[in-house]
């Protein structure tokens, strides 16, 4: 069950090694600021990153097991060979998450980018407004985010499925690429938009050829995590989706009355692959575009 405060989880793990990484750059003069049971925070630091990340160590352990109980019998390859050749339900539900993740990770940036411009660049009456209200949605319960947008839907006569989904994804994701490329703009340099104006650039020129640029790497971590938050929902799809609107989570609760399949093992380890192959090269492209 997806909330806010889990989303960030993978924010506030960034943090921490960003943190870290900066203490190591600073070298002897980072040392004289560091406590001295430096090395104790280090233990306890990879110590909560271990019990962090057990979970899903022993899951894919778990999709190698021969069997499908909680005992290991043996390695096996056969839950991999199922989930490719015999899982279509599983792969339609998975097909439906991708689809509304990027559709709707791609629409919450967007819009959430343009509002974060806005507001960061211009002034207006109820700028202070907008800028408060766009946290309401990221503390509310996703209960009654769920409950509302079903009223809503029903109330405007929309039938409920892939696009009210979409719609209700695209919803609660815009409040999160809002705060993270306000962020990013509060971080940068305002002088080379002065610049840019002087020179004679227009606003759609300046917007496209420096503010975006320079937003870039928060734009680019604002998909990333509207993506996630996407993927894992469970709550608010479970209030919004209808007939052929079944998505990966919902699915996998569906499973849960027959008992959980090792097969869902073995697609949260292919998940977990193709999330870290897609990562680390962003990661290196973010780094060398953020030092230019």
């Amino acid at each position: 069950m997806a909330s806010p405060s889990h989303g960030l989880k993978p924010l506030r793990i960034a943090a921490l090694f960003h943190a870290r990484r900066l203490v190591r750059k600073g070298g002897v003069a980072a040392k004289k600021f560091l406590p001295k049971n430096a090395k104790a925070s280090s233990v306890v630091f990879w110590m909560v990153i271990g019990f962090l990340f057990m979970p899903l160590f022993v899951l894919i352990l778990y999709s190698f097991n021969k069997s499908r109980s909680g005992e290991w019998t043996g390695f096996s390859l056969t839950w991999y060979a199922k989930l490719f050749f015999d899982s279509p339900d599983l792969w339609k539900a998975f097909e439906n998450s991708l689809i509304i993740a990027l559709s709707s990770a791609t629409m919450a940036t967007i819009l959430g980018t343009l509002a974060a411009v806005g507001t960061a660049r211009y002034s207006f009456k109820l700028k202070s407004y907008v800028a408060t209200m766009s946290f309401i949605p990221m503390i509310l319960p996703e209960i009654v985010v769920g409950v509302s947008l079903l009223v809503f839907f029903a109330g405007i006569g929309l039938n409920l499925g892939l696009v009210s989904v979409w719609i209700a994804h695209t919803t609660f994701n815009i409040p999160f690429v809002y705060l993270l490329v306000s962020a990013r703009l509060e971080e940068s340099d305002p002088t080379v938009i002065e610049a840019a104006r002087d020179l004679g650039a227009t606003e759609i020129q300046t917007l496209f050829r420096v503010v975006i640029p320079m937003a870039l790497p928060g734009v680019a971590s604002a998909f990333l995590t509207a993506v996630t938050l996407s993927l894992e929902d469970f709550v608010i799809t479970f209030f919004v989706s209808g007939p052929g609107a079944t998505t990966l989570p919902l699915y996998i609760y569906s499973m849960i009355r027959f008992g959980v399949s090792p097969v869902v093992n073995a697609l949260s380890a292919v998940m977990v692959a193709g999330t870290v192959l897609l990562v680390f090269p962003l990661r290196n492209f973010l780094k060398v575009f953020a030092s230019h």
